[in-house]
């Protein structure tokens, strides 16, 4: 009975150490501007566990740092996905695109060569 005790404690301190606490992950964020990149960042950080959340406008893709025992990469995407950003594969819901300002409608291609031409000027 002792070592089964043991064996379970063992098998259960080795389950505890998978998960780790400062995991690393990438996810593709659609935006246009630094006011998306500001909404973005803030939906990601505000999620319980998560340590790091930058977005990068160009590649459009949001480079994170969590801890696995607080939160899922799930849960992040959830909360981006909230405020109105589609990731890989998941769109934004209507009302939710539909909350973000005017000039960060990342779905209109019109919005979307105004941003390319604006940082050509720049």
């Amino acid at each position: 009975m002792k070592r089964l005790i043991i064996v379970l404690l063992l098998l259960v301190g080795i389950s505890a150490q998978a998960q780790n606490k400062n995991a690393k992950a990438n996810i593709e964020v659609d935006g246009v501007c630094m006011m998306c990149k500001q909404r973005i960042e803030k939906a990601a950080i505000r999620t319980k566990g998560v340590k790091s959340a930058v977005w990068n406008l160009d590649t459009h893709m949001l480079s994170l740092i969590f801890d696995e025992r607080k939160t899922a990469l799930d849960s992040i995407q959830a909360n981006v996905l909230a405020v109105g950003h589609d990731t890989e594969g998941v769109m934004a819901t209507e009302e939710a695109y539909n909350s973000v300002h005017d000039c960060c409608k990342y779905r209109d291609e019109d919005i979307q060569d105004e941003h390319k031409n604006e940082g050509k000027q720049e």
